[in-house]
């Protein structure tokens, strides 16, 4: 009995205290019930001041992007300052990319032998801005005294004057091993910024550099075969990637975009691509040189496209990856063909 009597007094004062509750939450004002509301947006800030605490990282072309994606991957996405389709060596900036260059917290571009529109503006920036091209560790390549440009009397663009015999060949991203030595140095600089991500990105480095290894061998093995085929191409870009991978270009077929070449140069680079048999013609995207038609016209050439800069390719881990390895299905598909 005294046992029943207390169980029943028990949930007696439970249910009191239920009801003295519940009538306490209803009678408080309207803003106290939004409390799980107000929480909502206080976790909602802080996310968005931890999305602002991102480091800015900009790169001026696609191929720099591509590489500190794969070193920012699952902590930031970097931006690129060129568009598609603009060519690094003429490009003209905007007031926008003006603004978006000051504001980046990190900042990387090839070099003054790529980017000319690049100096001047980069003189108002006390943020880090890192031309690659001067990095430790790099190989770099220079223009060649003898290399061979057909029909190289005339009608040369201003990017072709650029390339003077032993000037840099500034198409250093081409080459996996100098792809290495940059985001060895985004790592680094992205850790001294960012600290409490610092491990990430050294895994992301780590991970990097495993998968480049593997497809370095994976496209040894494609390009073997195709070794000593002959082939031109429209712009000299490619000499980092065929040093890698023992390929050569015959010869370079320099022309103005905007000027229809004389009679004279057509009928040179004619002669050579006769001399060559059958090969393979490249030219780079976004619009294929209309002089390319006037010259294989009758002949066995296969005309194709070679993207130095990845402009098709989607940013992410792997990105810088699809970069070379769609170089090696561009020249060995149309070489194994001929």
């Amino acid at each position: 009995m005294i046992v029943g009597a207390r169980g029943q007094w028990r949930e007696h004062h439970r249910r009191r205290r239920w009801r003295i509750e519940t009538l306490f939450y209803n009678s408080l004002p309207a803003e106290c019930a939004t409390v799980k509301s107000f929480l909502s947006l206080c976790l909602l800030t802080v996310l968005s001041a931890t999305a602002q605490a991102e480091v800015r990282l900009l790169t001026s072309i696609k191929p720099l992007q591509l590489i500190a994606a794969a070193v920012q991957d699952g902590v930031g996405q970097p931006d690129v300052l060129l568009p598609p389709g603009a060519s690094p060596h003429h490009y003209a900036l905007r007031p926008s990319d003006v603004r978006r260059v000051g504001e980046a917290d990190l900042l990387y571009w090839i070099g003054p032998d790529l980017e000319g529109f690049l100096p001047r503006v980069l003189s108002g920036r006390s943020a880090p801005s890192v031309a690659v091209q001067s990095l430790p560790g790099l190989q770099l390549r220079h223009f060649a005294e003898g290399h061979e440009h057909a029909g190289a009397d005339e009608d040369h663009d201003e990017h072709d004057h650029a390339h003077r015999p032993g000037t840099l060949d500034a198409h250093l991203w081409l080459l996996p091993a100098n792809a290495r030595v940059i985001a060895t140095q985004m790592a680094a600089a992205l850790a001294a910024a960012d600290p409490s991500n610092a491990a990430r990105y050294q895994a992301n480095l780590k991970a990097f550099e495993q998968r480049l290894g593997a497809l370095d061998q994976r496209l040894k093995q494609r390009l073997q075969a195709v070794a000593g085929k002959p082939y031109f191409v429209f712009h000299e870009a490619f000499d980092y990637f065929e040093a890698a991978y023992g390929l050569e270009h015959a010869g370079v077929f320099s022309v103005a975009a905007e000027v229809q070449p004389g009679a004279r140069h057509v009928a040179a680079m004619r002669a050579r691509l006769q001399q060559a048999g059958p090969s393979c013609v490249f030219s780079e995207p976004p619009l294929r040189p209309r002089l390319a038609e006037t010259l294989s016209a009758g002949l066995p050439v296969k005309l194709a496209e070679l993207d130095a800069l990845g402009s098709g390719v989607a940013v992410d881990a792997q990105g810088y990856e699809r970069l070379l390895s769609n170089l090696a299905e561009s020249l060995g598909g149309c070489l194994e063909a001929l």
